[in-house]
């Protein structure tokens, strides 16, 4: 950060920056990932692009070690997550009395804290790394339960892979089997970690600063992720598709024509960083051309992603109108037969946990020379004072 006894200034803060959500404010260093407005985000400095032909483990080996793993790595990396992935008993009793009705994130923060309660061994990595073996089995149990399908769920085989494991728990049909493993794989990659300034992974490393356990600082970073203008826009996003319910082009402008007159958001289009369409729908968008061409909610969004960007440039205000991560996940999701897009977040928040619970190990056990970050505790001003200068 400069010569020795030189500070640069990265940020002035000005009264113009209060009550802005600390948008654009610098708070600290990431490790795991950035986002650049060109390649978008990057793990450990790889961009996203040279990372999707990568399975879950090795990218979570990546974020945990900042280093892509050998051969020998990756494998022995992969049997330390599957003498992990047991799950306590006692959650599937937790998860059986929790209201149907409620939102399935609701569920997934309340069986992280369960699984906090039952085993925590307050060792920051170990607990992240026990969280991201067990997630597989929770995600599958909160499908199975919510659904009324209770009974005769087949044990878990930890020896198979994450994906795997998960798709075991919902007993998918053989024909299906492939097409969701290869779809869920990919979108847990591509959702794995982006930078350390959104809101799921600052709340949760923030609730980690007051050393809470990983578990109620990754439940409190889903509680974050759950909201509307967060993770819960992908579910928004299909829903959104499901509306259009066309893939002709002039109907589909005239549908984005009239939200825009009727001031409602066009889901799935524009980036707060990126200047271009995101590489993770490029990435997405590609995967659709191979399995899905025509299943009618990719041809939507096919559509959509030509006619959206043409009609929300004309609009000079909007920086970005071209296609984010959203656009995508949804339809490729509903194709593999995971049809609910209430269920949709969960999947973003079961991918998360892997690049907020590797923050949060860096955060408390890597950053400050191995002292860890202080408890974070920004500063406000009481309402009407006179302000002073910021130090």
């Amino acid at each position: 950060m400069g010569n020795m006894g030189e500070e640069k200034v990265l940020c002035e803060v000005t009264e113009k920056h209060l009550n802005t959500g600390l948008r654009g404010i610098p708070v600290g260093t990431c490790r795991t990932s950035f986002v650049t407005p060109t390649e978008g985000v990057h793990y450990c400095g790889y961009p996203i692009r040279e990372l999707v032909n990568f399975s879950p483990e090795e990218i979570i080996y990546l974020l945990f070690n900042k280093e892509l793993p050998n051969d020998e790595q990756s494998r022995e990396f992969k049997e330390d997550l599957s003498s992990r992935g047991g799950i306590p008993s006692g959650l599937t009793n937790v998860l059986k009395t929790l209201p149907k009705d409620g939102h399935p994130m609701d569920w997934l923060s309340v069986g992280i804290h369960t699984l906090g309660m039952l085993e925590t061994t307050g060792n920051w990595k170990e607990d992240a790394l026990n969280l991201i073996a067990r997630m597989p089995r929770l995600m599958g149990l909160i499908f199975r339960i919510r659904e009324g399908r209770e009974s005769n769920i087949p044990e878990d085989d930890t020896g198979k892979s994450l994906v795997q494991r998960f798709v075991n728990t919902l007993e998918v049909d053989d024909a299906k089997r492939d097409i969701m493993e290869r779809i869920v794989s990919t979108y847990l990659v591509l959702h794995m970690d982006h930078g350390g300034g959104n809101l799921s992974t600052f709340a949760g490393k923030a609730i980690a600063s007051g050393k809470a356990t990983v578990y109620s600082s990754i439940a409190g970073a889903m509680n974050a992720l759950s909201g509307p203008l967060h993770g819960r826009a992908n579910q928004s996003c299909l829903e959104f598709v499901l509306r259009i319910g066309t893939s002709d082009e002039v109907e589909v402008e005239n549908f984005v024509r009239k939200e825009l007159e009727e001031g409602r958001p066009i889901f799935g289009f524009g980036h707060a960083v990126l200047s271009v369409e995101d590489p993770r729908a490029t990435v997405q968008f590609d995967l659709g051309e191979e399995i899905c061409p025509d299943d009618d909610n990719f041809k939507t969004i096919r559509t959509l992603r030509k006619v959206a960007p043409r009609v929300l440039g004309e609009n000079k205000k909007i920086r970005n109108p071209n296609a984010n991560v959203d656009i995508a996940s949804g339809a490729l999701l509903h194709h593999a037969g995971l049809k609910d897009p209430t269920y949709y977040t969960t999947f973003f928040g079961w991918a998360r946990v892997a690049g907020i619970g590797a923050q949060i190990v860096d955060e408390r056990d890597t950053l400050r020379s191995g002292k860890g970050i202080p408890i974070y505790r920004p500063k406000y001003f009481a309402e009407g004072q006179e302000l002073r200068h910021i130090e």
